[in-house]
């Protein structure tokens, strides 16, 4: 039995006066953290939350995240992320799934939050920096941390498939602590001496994973950016000597494309990661040759907590690989039917290990499909060479991954069905340059009835979130549709002009 939040409080000893977090001016030293996130604690037990209650954060990348985050954990609560750009409707699905006790959400982003956490009648606590201060200023610091059995959950993300609505991936101790040791001291190989650039969203398992949990494990410093900008992205790395980033290929594309980048000065940048979606070959080329460092780009799902393989850095590197799999955990291809798949034939990605979710909440159908036989099936197309690197080929489901997030076709759909001159939708992935995917959707209206786009694209923006409303949106006569009547999204087109 143990706790990840114990990883805090042992780098609080080991490096107390160590920058733990850091955004521009703020700083917090390991002592610093380890004081907020036990008034967390106790603040929680003030409020009734206890072992396996569900806690909802709605923060961006600032300070407070992480202090929430540990002390929550520290209380032995179930941590519920989102991200703050959720709409009410979207933010009450979530809450109302976890049965969360609370949520606390960031003060510039908190009146969608606070709608959703109303209808469900649980409290919505604002977070801006003073307020937060002055409220745990109220509880002296609890120092205990409930301890937790390897099986239990300590976080449930919420991810989209291909049908039904999101289901919550519960990620146990186990996972979330076995993953965090194993990329900060395998892969990334993280010391109290590095800087870890954290622009990645931590409401996400890549940057709640590697960037924060991993940081935390090492007494690195997370140095911080609410919303990434290519510019001040390279700014920072330069400011705050960082060692190294973990990002998304958009990123990797964006800061390429900043003017006089070869001007910034990065070179305190040893390792970059790049997960989230495949990382174009010769971005990896550009960005390296510009910057002067290394790019050695993994694979991982929410469901796997994420990390299931990466091209490590002290063994062969093969450019448009997603590497090996990482140490305890086995990785493989199969068919249709589960059997396995030789060598340089495509098949879908199989996961073992560690890492592996215990399941989906509440979900016991979803979870036997996803794991039918103690094999994780990813739903990604891949083939593996005789060295055994794995290549991505493409996804097996209709996921659209727009700049690193996953948007789920049905529920953009389910948005636009709600407006009463659509008949039908298909929400489908166009190829965009830079964000990998950009979401469009083509409707179909009922007879009689006139809408035209951008009245149906400002209808979607008001129900879902900035990266999940079509930018792409087109009227058609009707939808491509098979011998059962269900609408065929492969053969959907967009009209060149989109």
């Amino acid at each position: 039995m143990t706790n990840l939040a114990h990883n805090l409080v042992d780098a609080a000893k080991r490096h107390g006066d160590r920058p733990a977090v850091r955004l521009d001016d703020v700083v917090l030293s390991y002592t610093q953290l380890l004081d907020a996130a036990r008034r967390v604690t106790a603040l929680l037990r003030s409020s009734g939350v206890g072992p396996g209650d569900r806690v909802g954060l709605v923060l961006p990348n600032v300070p407070a995240f992480p202090v929430l985050f540990y002390g929550a954990v520290a209380a032995g609560a179930v941590v519920v992320p989102m991200n703050p750009l959720l709409k009410a409707r979207e933010v009450e699905y979530y809450l109302q799934d976890s049965e969360a006790s609370l949520v606390f959400a960031w003060h510039a982003m908190a009146d969608e939050a606070a709608k959703a956490a109303a209808t469900v009648g649980i409290e919505c606590v604002p977070v801006e920096p003073e307020t937060l201060l002055d409220r745990l200023g109220e509880h002296r610091p609890d120092n205990e941390v409930v301890d937790r059995e390897d099986d239990d959950t300590i976080v449930l993300l919420y991810t989209s498939g291909t049908t039904g609505h999101p289901k919550g991936a519960e990620l146990t101790q186990h996972n979330l602590v076995t993953n965090a040791s194993m990329t900060a001291e395998t892969l990334v190989e993280l010391s109290a001496e590095d800087v870890v650039m954290g622009c990645l969203p931590l409401f996400h398992c890549f940057g709640l994973t590697c960037g924060l949990n991993a940081s935390v494990l090492a007494g690195s410093c997370l140095t911080l950016i609410p919303r990434f900008d290519a510019a001040k992205a390279l700014e920072v790395v330069g400011r705050d000597r960082v060692t190294v980033f973990e990002g998304v290929p958009t990123m990797y594309a964006g800061m390429l494309h900043v003017e006089d980048a070869a001007s910034y000065d990065v070179s305190s940048l040893r390792t970059c990661i790049s997960g989230g979606a495949a990382l174009p070959v010769e971005v990896m080329k550009s960005f390296e040759k510009t910057f002067g460092c290394i790019v050695l780009e993994g694979y991982g799902l929410s469901e796997t907590a994420p990390v299931a393989s990466f091209n490590r850095p002290d063994l062969e590197r093969k450019p448009g690989s997603i590497g090996l799999p990482v140490r305890g955990v086995e990785m493989k291809l199969v068919d249709g039917r589960g059997g396995d798949v030789s060598t340089g034939e495509v098949g879908e990605i199989a996961i073992r290990g560690e890492n592996v979710m215990k399941g989906y909440w509440r979900r016991e159908e979803a979870t036997r499909e996803a794991i039918p036989d103690g094999w994780f099936r990813s739903g990604d197309l891949a083939r593996q060479d005789e060295d055994g690197y794995f290549f991505m080929v493409d996804r097996k489901k209709d996921l659209i991954i727009r700049g690193g997030y996953n948007v789920y076709p049905r529920e953009v759909e389910e948005a636009l069905y709600e407006h009463e001159a659509v008949a039908e939708v298909a929400v489908i992935g166009i190829p965009h340059g830079d964000l990998g995917e950009e979401v469009g959707a083509a409707v179909a209206l009922k007879p009689g009835q006139e809408a035209d786009v951008d009245a149906l694209r400002a209808f979607a923006k008001e129900r879902l979130a900035a990266y999940k409303y079509p930018r792409h949106l087109w009227i058609v006569d009707q939808l491509p549709k098979g011998p059962t009547g269900k609408i065929l999204r492969r053969e959907v087109r967009a009209p060149e002009q989109v």
